[in-house]
């Protein structure tokens, strides 16, 4: 390798996802000179294998399951999906996984863009090898900003390799539906990958190692959620892991915990992320390869002045709208101190990515949609919060009739007694993900339960429900 060049920026982004494009619009939009470094493709792992793929697939999934609730659309909506279609829509919504657009946006906002592999090579120094394999060094003035996200993580499990199985990006990028696909794991992704596919036409096998499914949310949604799944021909195994998986002509076999055998066409793990360091040169700056990256919450990394660590790789909440806000944080305060001025680190400030203890919100696009922010009442209760929840079902909303026949549904607002303020609320049900934006603006305003008494909600809407939650409050 031959070092060719060596420039010097203000700031130097590691990654141009989502998340690094954000950092390097506001540090640009402050006027500091950028450099923006990527291996893959800009836009990363959001635009081309996780949420804009994945939303493509399960959209008509989702419109399909609300039309068959109305009488009038209910009997010419019958006939599967056309899965080419879906799939030939999906490649339209990650650009065929090609980036000009993305780079021409990058480029107007005046950050240079280095393709290649980006390591820190010792404090506010990063090297870039290029596809040629020429050497890059870039220097930064002010800030380095890591924003290389997660990888999925599989299993030890021998001859998991020969097997090739489906990570994320596979079960989103797939060309055609498998007849048989096992999904392994019980979150988002496999509860929406499992959604998706076995609406497109293959037999889904969902084996959770856990007691259910979405165990990190109020445990009816998982519940609900199961519940729907089953009814659209997934065989859903609690309780169970995978003991061993190998292929025998073609075909995956996979043994359980329960010595149960299970053939398909493929596998897809959905098991938990890891984070994209253990090649960054972090042992370079004193700190551990393949570790996540702690910061405080300007998102600059502990025991550091000039490294901050942004979106998923920080494991503060592995949520690509999160990222763009931790982003937007990390953007105002390294201009903030580039300019000399004082940051506004207090809660809810300016420079401070508060929300991101308090107040995250999360959509699980499946059918039935499963939104919520904030704690849940178990999270609220080991946290030391005196609260009460309260749950009513979307039975009791007219708007939810309106929405389908046999809307299923529920809801609940977790109700901090000393403050009377929100500590979570969940929704359940068709069509919720639109709804939790009210719910995260109460939570991060602090609304007292009093006050949202005056926020009347459009009848005959799904919105509603927050009435009959304040009702059932008071009444109890």
């Amino acid at each position: 390798m031959t070092e060719t060049e060596s420039n010097t920026y203000d700031v130097v982004v590691i990654g141009a996802g989502p998340v690094g494009e954000n950092v390097a619009d506001r540090t640009r939009a402050a006027g500091l000179t950028t450099a923006v470094v990527e291996s893959e493709l800009l836009g990363g792992e959001c635009s081309y294998w996780a949420c804009m793929p994945s939303k493509a697939l399960l959209r008509p999934v989702i419109a399909q399951a609300d039309a068959r609730r109305l009488p009038g659309l209910a009997q010419d909506v019958r006939d599967p999906l056309d899965a080419q279609a879906v799939l030939a829509r999906r490649d339209e919504y990650t650009s065929h996984w090609q980036d000009d657009g993305q780079a021409d946006w990058l480029a107007g906002t005046g950050a240079d863009l280095y393709r290649g592999h980006g390591r820190l090579a010792g404090p506010r120094t990063v090297t870039v090898t290029g596809p040629d394999g020429t050497l890059t060094t870039l220097t930064a003035r002010h800030a380095v900003a890591v924003a290389t996200g997660t990888r999925a993580q599989l299993p030890d499990l021998p001859e998991l390799a020969d097997v090739g199985p489906w990570t994320s990006r596979e079960a989103t990028s797939a060309k055609e539906a498998p007849g048989r696909l096992i999904v392994v794991g019980g979150g988002v992704v496999a509860t929406e990958m499992a959604t998706a596919w076995q609406a497109l036409g293959s037999r889904v096998t969902l084996l959770v190692r856990g007691k259910g499914l979405l165990g990190r949310m109020e445990p009816f949604a998982g519940e609900l959620v199961a519940e729907a799944l089953t009814e659209a021909g997934a065989d859903i195994r609690t309780g169970t892991s995978v003991e061993s998986v190998r292929r025998e002509n073609g075909t995956v076999v996979a043994v359980t915990s329960a010595g149960d055998r299970i053939e398909a066409d493929e596998i897809l793990f959905a098991t938990g992320r890891a984070p994209r360091t253990d090649d960054l040169g972090l042992e370079t700056v004193g700190l551990e390869p393949g570790s996540w990256l702690d910061t405080d919450d300007s998102l600059r990394v502990t025991g550091t002045d000039w490294l901050y660590a942004v979106g998923d790789v920080n494991h503060r909440a592995l949520l690509t709208h999160q990222g763009k806000y931790q982003a937007r944080i990390a953007g105002a305060a390294i201009a903030a101190r580039a300019a000399g001025d004082t940051l506004l680190e207090e809660p809810w400030g300016a420079h401070a990515a508060t929300a991101d203890h308090h107040a995250v919100p999360q959509v699980v696009f499946t059918d039935p949609e499963a939104a919520a922010v904030g704690l849940s009442l178990a999270e609220a209760e080991q946290a030391g919060h005196r609260v009460r929840a309260v749950d009513v079902e979307f039975s009791s909303v007219a708007g939810a009739g309106l929405y389908g026949d046999g809307y299923r549904g529920r809801a609940r607002m977790v109700v901090d007694l000393e403050d009377e303020i929100l500590r979570g609320v969940t929704f359940v049900g068709p069509g919720v993900g639109e709804l939790i934006h009210s719910a995260t603006i109460a939570i991060t305003g602090r609304v007292p339960v009093g006050r949202l008494w005056h926020a009347v909600p459009s009848y005959p809407t799904l919105s509603e429900v927050w009435l009959r939650l304040l009702e059932a409050y008071r009444d109890n």
